[in-house]
């Protein structure tokens, strides 16, 4: 059975899990050698150790998922935005590892992983699918600012023309009484207009 399998939207390798460790940096290969270094002596405390079980390293744009490999079961998700750091062992090329921040709580964990023929291109694919998920973040802020900017620049307009609506409204009420005023002049003007032209006439004649 290979050792990597992939679909459309994910890929896979057989992997030895060696377990997890809390870490108290976010990154750096000095943590790998920190966490190492943990795993290997069993006086010291770590929160997960395993006899290097074989795992199904599931990788996605989603995050890195670590199942059993036999049965499937779910043992670690960490999704892309949570990592912080990849890399493989300074002195044992075959072993690699990340570091992901807990979902939950304010805490690190470096988990760590064995493979003859994987380390380096495991770690590529991490790192790359890592920065594509910082450059997605990046552009949804640059977005998410761009719809905050029109949504403030359509409730400014939005004010702006209800203003317009009450100026034009004023207008438009004053011009109808001025209207109605010069029609009521011109009325009177033209009643009177005859009257007018026979007292000039009366007086000529006087």
């Amino acid at each position: 059975m290979s050792d990597i399998s992939e679909d459309e939207n994910e890929i896979s390798f057989t992997v030895k899990f060696l377990g997890r460790v809390e870490v108290f940096h976010s990154e750096g290969l000095q943590v790998l050698t920190e966490a190492a270094g943990v795993l290997k002596s069993p006086d010291k405390g770590t929160e997960e150790k395993t006899k290097k079980n074989k795992v199904s390293l599931f990788l996605s744009v989603s995050g890195v998922d670590i199942l059993e490999h036999k049965t499937k079961f779910m043992l670690y998700t960490c999704p892309l935005s949570t990592i912080s750091f990849c890399g493989v062992h300074q002195t044992m090329p075959n072993l690699f590892g990340f570091v992901a921040k807990h979902p939950a709580a304010d805490m690190n964990h470096c988990y760590l992983l064995q493979s003859k023929k994987f380390s380096h291109l495991l770690v590529s694919i991490i790192g790359d699918a890592f920065q594509a998920c910082r450059r997605e973040e990046g552009v949804n802020s640059h977005r998410d600012l761009v719809v905050e900017a029109l949504r403030h620049k359509n409730k400014v307009l939005q004010k702006e023309n209800k203003e317009l609506k009450k100026r034009l409204a004023a207008l438009l009420g004053n011009g109808a009484e001025r209207t109605d005023s010069q029609s009521a002049v011109r009325v009177h003007a033209e009643d009177d207009n005859a009257p007018l032209l026979r007292n000039e006439y009366i007086q000529q004649k006087a």
